[in-house]
């Protein structure tokens, strides 16, 4: 068993993500106000509701202590938890963005 089995992915997802905008894609998407508004929006969302998934108290999505880095930010919600939402999130934004640039190649 890899300790911190779901850790490791997590950021290698986000690393992944953003090397495809800076090494593949090209978009400039990371240097636009609307991309960091949409970040600001998608956190105001998933910090109450990945919070209340995510609680110690009562939660109702469990992760194994050892696949975990055990750092849970805001709320009780596991740190992985935002990172794979953040390379997700970005990963869309990134290929919506370059499809509307194929389309319009002003």
């Amino acid at each position: 068993m890899i300790p911190w089995g779901y850790t490791v992915p997590a950021v290698a997802a986000v690393l992944a993500v953003v090397a495809l905008e800076l090494l593949a894609l090209r978009t400039g998407l990371f240097r636009k106000p609307g991309y960091w508004i949409t970040i600001a929006v998608v956190t105001g969302f998933q910090i109450p509701v990945d919070g209340w998934l995510t609680k110690t108290s009562r939660a109702i999505v469990r992760y194994s202590p050892e696949h975990i880095s055990g750092l849970r930010f805001p709320w009780d919600i596991p740190i992985e938890d935002f990172l794979f939402g953040y390379a997700l999130v970005m990963a869309v934004l990134l290929l919506w963005e370059r499809a509307a640039q194929k389309e319009d190649p002003e």
